[in-house]
């Protein structure tokens, strides 16, 4: 009985020292994508959004047309999925938007900046679509 009570006991400090993660994997988008290095974290290129595009969930960024956003990366796009880049909006009157990295439809922008070329075909991960 002793013993039960001191594992409930570590059980219970364990799980006070350990923040919780919430969140959720969502469905993936595509299994590659094209980066300028093997770990996705340098900037492909400023893209300029033609039109405004509301996120239909967590995996995904607002755009407002005429906002700048990075672009990290471009998922390859597979049979009949519409092609999505990833990357964050740029910008002062957006920095409450700043480092919010989300993908969007590449059919919505158009490539202001050409900083490197996407030439690292990496595997996406369950992270890549995770959402907290």
């Amino acid at each position: 009985m002793t013993q039960r009570v001191y594992l409930v006991v570590l059980l219970l400090c364990l799980g006070l020292m350990c923040p919780l993660v919430t969140g959720i994997f969502m469905d993936k988008l595509a299994s590659k994508k094209l980066c300028a290095d093997d770990d996705c974290v340098y900037t492909i290129s400023l893209a300029r959004a033609e039109e405004d595009y509301n996120a239909p969930d967590c995996r995904f960024i607002n755009i407002k047309k005429g906002q700048l956003i990075y672009v990290y990366s471009k998922l390859v796009k597979e049979k009949d999925s519409e092609e999505f880049w990833a990357g964050s909006v740029y910008g002062e009157q957006y920095e409450d938007h700043m480092g919010t990295v989300g993908y969007f439809p590449s059919s919505l922008v158009s490539e202001q900046h050409v900083y490197q070329e996407a030439n690292k075909t990496v595997p996406t991960t369950d992270i890549d679509f995770f959402c907290e």
